[in-house]
């Protein structure tokens, strides 16, 4: 297994599932560092580039959903999902903190909220793709405004972004950090290194954001594009000792 591309090395333990991520749309917006600080658990520091902080915006579609040993789980094993993300790191490991994750599949949205302390939520979507690109809509199940619709097609060859480049910054994430009852839990995965394309897209975002207030309505200012990855994830896990409120 190549881990060269890695910022720190994968756990030394067996990855329990894996899954395909197709067709994702990076949408990155920057955002005031001060700002965005106030929004995330108080026992995480938020990552900057360049002492600037990043939101991004990820629509995809899931496939090969399966455990370790196992086929793809029977009907819940591929389905529409949005991811919308900031950047953080603890103890000098960089990863992902979710503010949400949307998914079409109710069984994977309770599965996820349950066993992984994950901020899913049930929405309709629907993804499809033609010789002209992509198009993917989201709306969740709540009686919120939590809209989300792209429309995105690769205007280019593909490419390993350059480490220590802000395109491997964004999209080299090998953890992901959440919390649950006030307790800090971190999951790693492994993937190859994203093959990114440039991309055109006409986004619309909705009220997706407006719990956190924070405007996005600026439009992105960075866009990549990546056809598959498939990914390792290993058991999540809580932090020992991870729960001291820091000042700022």
């Amino acid at each position: 297994m190549n881990t060269s591309h890695r910022p720190f090395p994968p756990p030394r333990g067996p990855w329990i599932m894996s899954q395909t991520w197709n067709d994702v749309l990076f949408a990155h917006w920057e955002v005031s560092p001060r700002e965005l600080r106030a929004k995330i658990p108080p026992m995480l520091d938020l990552d900057t580039y360049q002492e600037k902080a990043w939101i991004s915006i990820l629509p995809f579609y899931l496939t090969h959903l399966r455990a370790r040993f196992l086929p793809p789980i029977p009907k819940v094993h591929s389905f529409p999902e949005l991811n919308l993300r900031t950047y953080v790191s603890y103890k000098g490991r960089p990863g992902i903190y979710f503010f949400s994750l949307d998914a079409s599949h109710p069984l994977a949205v309770l599965a996820a909220r349950s066993f992984f302390h994950l901020p899913y939520y049930h929405a309709q979507m629907s993804f499809e793709k033609n010789q002209k690109g992509i198009h993917f809509w989201s709306q969740r199940k709540d009686n919120s405004q939590a809209k989300y619709e792209a429309n995105y097609s690769p205007i280019s060859l593909s490419s390993p972004a350059p480490i220590g480049s802000l395109d491997y910054w964004l999209t080299e994430r090998y953890r992901l950090y959440t919390t649950f009852k006030n307790q800090l839990y971190y999951e790693d995965i492994h993937h190859k290194p994203w093959l990114l394309q440039k991309v055109e897209a006409s986004l619309s975002i909705g009220e997706i954001i407006s719990p956190r207030h924070i405007d996005l309505s600026g439009g992105p200012t960075l866009l990549h594009y990546a056809e598959k990855q498939k990914v390792r994830f290993w058991p999540i896990k809580k932090w020992k000792n991870g729960l001291k409120r820091k000042n700022y």
